[in-house]
């Protein structure tokens, strides 16, 4: 073997390995990539890294795609025509979600309220978006109010999304230690990255922060085995941490 072909084929054998580290490969690949000139790295183009790219530029169109398709202002735009058009219960329930969507929060709450009167009053979605809307507009006690009863309603309607807004909700209010609790509750019971993210902000914005820098850390312990899609997924979310952490004192 010359020396050209010899060093292209280390070259070629580190580039995939690489790919390998950071994707988390099984360790035997790392083996024939070295032990078996060329093959090896044809083996695993095929095998691993060209199913991987088409993977990874199939999930960046999708989400750009996405992201050019959902406009909250035409969304509203298309929901409030439907409604002056029809007022129906169908189409109250739609424009209260794009209200929302666009971030008109005190039109959203003054729809759900409106929703909650007719047809759709114990709709658990509709109940849900309620809270949402309430929350968004600094109304506690009465976001609280539409939970507690979602609760006793329909206590297995999205549990880890009601559980959250509930327990922001609470801290709004003022109850700290009811906030806590239903944080832990929630997290206790989903074990999920939002639940933990969501405890985290609150904890750093409550001063908690030896919680805060434990849950931060199972956190950052989590992104480490993210892949680029997947953190660009949660990107808000990341940054809403990032937001929340600036001001906290860093551990010793």
């Amino acid at each position: 073997m010359s020396i050209f072909v010899l060093g292209l084929h280390v070259l070629i054998a580190i580039f995939f390995s690489v790919h390998a580290i950071r994707s988390r490969q099984q360790v035997p690949w790392l083996l024939i990539l070295f032990v078996i000139p060329l093959l090896g790295a044809l083996l695993y183009y095929v095998g691993i890294y060209l199913p991987s790219w088409r993977r990874e530029r199939r999930d960046r169109k999708a989400a750009a795609s996405g992201a050019q398709a959902f406009d909250p202002a035409r969304v509203l735009r298309d929901a409030q025509a439907a409604f002056d058009f029809a007022p129906s219960a169908h189409n109250q329930v739609r424009l209260a979600n794009a209200q929302l969507q666009a971030g008109d929060a005190e039109a959203a709450a003054a729809t759900y309220g409106a929703c909650l009167q007719g047809v759709f009053a114990n709709d658990p979605e509709i109940r849900l978006g309620a809270a949402r809307a309430s929350l968004a507009c600094g109304r506690h006690a009465d976001a609280i109010a539409c939970l507690e009863r979602l609760r006793h309603t329909d206590p297995d309607f999205r549990p880890e999304q009601a559980s959250l807004l509930l327990a922001h909700a609470l801290a709004g209010a003022g109850r700290a230690s009811e906030a806590r609790a239903q944080f832990e509750a929630a997290v206790k019971r989903h074990a999920s990255f939002e639940a933990k993210a969501e405890f985290a902000i609150w904890a750093a914005g409550a001063r908690e922060y030896q919680l805060a820098h434990r849950l931060q850390n199972d956190l950052r312990s989590t992104m480490d085995r993210w892949n680029r899609h997947t953190h660009a997924m949660n990107l808000p979310l990341v940054r809403r941490i990032e937001a929340a952490f600036a001001e906290v004192p860093r551990q010793h």
